[in-house]
């Protein structure tokens, strides 16, 4: 029996164990936000790594973007040194989760098995892979003690909120700078046979538009905010929708929806604040002053940011030349850059092999419709080697009931370890 074959077979009698550490991860709640329990699954997982032969660290992001002292953003990194010198292989996970949400039919953070599944909040996205990198990584050591070079294990926290307490703030740490690791592996939901290159680039930004407050009885009296903002959302359907469903990329972005240009209004605020849940008064009459909008505008590596943003400024004149009193104000909020792996790099020919050995046919190429953490990776880390790969349906993201299979989580870590042994051969 060769080397590939045992790997496999490593994987596969850690069957029980993977479906076991994949329930523990469930059952520990990081939900985010606010960003629960990061220091618990941190810890759960410097036990487990320790354990295994691993050194690890547990690094607080200070400062970050969403540190407190009531919600700390701990990430941990274990590293286990090969026989000797080689190249670094890297498996991000980020730990946090998204909120509940309704529709449940059973326990979100039970860790339930049925029908080949495991189920909770984060099972699929993205505690299985997770789980899988891990089983892979303890498989290969046991079968290949003599291997060059090093493998590297994260869990890290915010990557639902954007990452910059967890992989952005390793980045600027040095923790993915070229010269420590070579090869980076994201277990996101991607499907078991298909390895993503990458993800669209993302610009928010809050609109807001003004007017005058005034007796509620006598509108004339002021100049409502909230009837500005409708012009905004007409001249948005009108010319800025049609615009985005004509641009098209060659970036293999899944679904095919994601294929065009997109634009999502995040939320709509206008008039006085919302009250207490227990408030039981009525509003006051006033005429809106101001009215917020944020938009969530994900673009194609065809388009340039500048242009992105040039769009919504024109769409905003023009309802500034069309409509008296009408004044506005622009704030960007956040901005990713495109990014997409060439399918020549090294990780990518190797997960390739590897998918095609367990699968018996090639991988599936695509790109993220939404950002994650590979954006940090290569944008502060300067790392292109970089793919995400692993177990799980996107879909069942973010969705009741979510769930990861077994056996996708079993041929996905078989994948991973035989990717170890191409990268790190002995």
């Amino acid at each position: 029996m060769g080397i590939q074959e045992k790997l496999s077979e490593a994987v596969a009698a850690r069957r029980d164990a993977l479906v076991a550490l994949t329930q523990d991860l469930i059952r520990i709640p990081t939900r985010n936000p606010p960003g629960e329990n990061y220091r618990d699954i941190c810890d759960y997982l410097d036990r487990r790594l320790l354990s295994a032969g691993f050194r690890t660290e547990l690094i607080r992001a200070e400062g970050a973007i969403g540190d407190s002292d009531r919600n700390p953003r701990w990430n941990l990194v274990a590293r286990h040194e090969g026989a000797r010198p080689g190249q670094c292989v890297h498996f991000n996970s980020h730990v946090d989760v998204v909120e509940v949400g309704h529709g449940w039919s059973m326990d979100p953070f039970g860790g339930e098995v049925r029908d080949g599944r495991v189920y909770g909040r984060g099972a699929c996205d993205m505690k299985g892979g997770l789980a899988a990198s891990i089983i892979a990584a303890e498989a290969f050591i046991e079968l290949c003690p003599g291997y060059a070079g090093a493998i590297e294990i994260s869990g890290t926290a915010d990557e639902e909120s954007g990452g910059f307490g967890g992989v952005a703030h390793l980045a600027e740490q040095g923790y993915f700078n070229p010269d420590r690791v070579q090869h980076v592996i994201i277990p996101e939901p991607l499907g078991k046979d298909r390895i993503c290159l990458g993800h669209r680039g993302v610009w928010w930004a809050e609109i807001e538009t003004k007017g005058e407050i005034a007796h509620g009885s006598m509108p004339f009296l002021g100049d409502c905010a909230v009837r500005h903002m409708g012009a905004v959302l007409r001249e948005m359907e009108d010319t800025l929708y049609p615009a985005l469903a004509r641009k098209r990329t060659g970036m293999p972005v899944v679904p095919d929806g994601a294929r065009q240009s997109t634009l999502n209004i995040n939320s709509i605020h206008g008039g006085e604040p919302e009250q207490a849940a227990d408030y039981t008064g009525l509003p006051s009459p006033c005429v809106p002053d101001r009215c917020r909008m944020v938009i969530d505008r994900r673009f194609l590596i065809e388009e340039d940011i500048s242009e992105v943003e040039a769009e919504v400024r024109e769409m905003l004149e023009t309802v500034r030349r069309g409509r008296p009193g009408f004044d506005y104000a622009i704030r960007e909020l956040h901005r990713v850059l495109p990014t997409m792996t060439a399918r020549e790099a090294p990780v990518v020919a190797s997960v390739s092999a590897a998918v095609a050995r367990v699968f018996g046919h090639d991988a599936d190429f695509v790109v993220s419709p939404g950002t994650y953490d590979q954006k940090h990776i290569d944008r502060i880390g300067r790392l292109r080697n970089c793919i995400a790969y692993g177990p799980g349906i996107l879909d069942l993201a973010h969705k009741p009931d979510e769930y990861v299979g077994i056996m996708d989580m079993e041929q996905s870590a078989q994948v991973m370890a035989l990717a170890l042994h191409d990268l790190l051969q002995e």
